[in-house]
C-alpha cells in the first residue's frame, strides 16, 4: 500500500512561514503529478498547488506569490513552502499522488494541521 506521510504542519503567527513536506512510498516519478490539497471547517477540500510530471507548476490563486511546490525525486519528497501566511491559510493541508504506472490511482495522506493566528 503506498503511504503518503505529511509534516511540518504547526501554529503560526501572520506573515509567518511554513515548510510542509510529504514522504512518498513510492515513485513520484511515477505519478502524473502531486498535489497540495486543505480543508477548512464547513469548507470543501481545496487544490492548493500542484506539480505535473514535467516539472508545470500550478496555485490557487490566492495563494500565488506567497506558496511555492517542488519536490525531490531520489527522495520521493514533495515541499510546500508558505510564506506570508494569513488566517484564511488556516486548514488541514493535504499530499495527493496521481500515480500512472504500474496503475492508475490516486493516493491521500492523512493530512497535517496549519493554524495561522496571532
Amino acid at each position: 500500500q503506498v503511504q503518503l506521510v505529511e509534516s511540518g504542519g504547526g501554529l503560526v503567527q501572520p506573515g509567518g512561514s511554513l515548510r510542509l513536506s510529504c514522504e512518498v512510498s513510492g515513485s513520484i516519478a511515477s505519478t502524473n503529478a502531486m498535489g497540495w490539497y486543505r480543508q477548512a471547517p464547513g469548507k470543501e477540500r481545496e487544490l492548493v498547488a500542484e506539480i505535473t510530471s514535467g516539472g508545470s507548476k500550478n496555485y490557487k490563486d490566492s495563494v500565488k506569490g506567497r506558496f511555492t511546490i517542488s519536490r525531490d525525486n531520489p527522495k520521493n519528497t514533495v515541499y510546500l513552502q508558505m510564506n506570508s501566511l494569513k488566517p484564511e491559510d488556516t486548514a488541514v493541508y493535504y499530499c495527493h499522488a496521481d500515480f500512472y504506472y504500474p496503475i492508475n490511482f490516486g493516493s491521500w495522506g492523512q493530512g497535517t494541521q496549519v493554524t495561522v493566528s496571532s
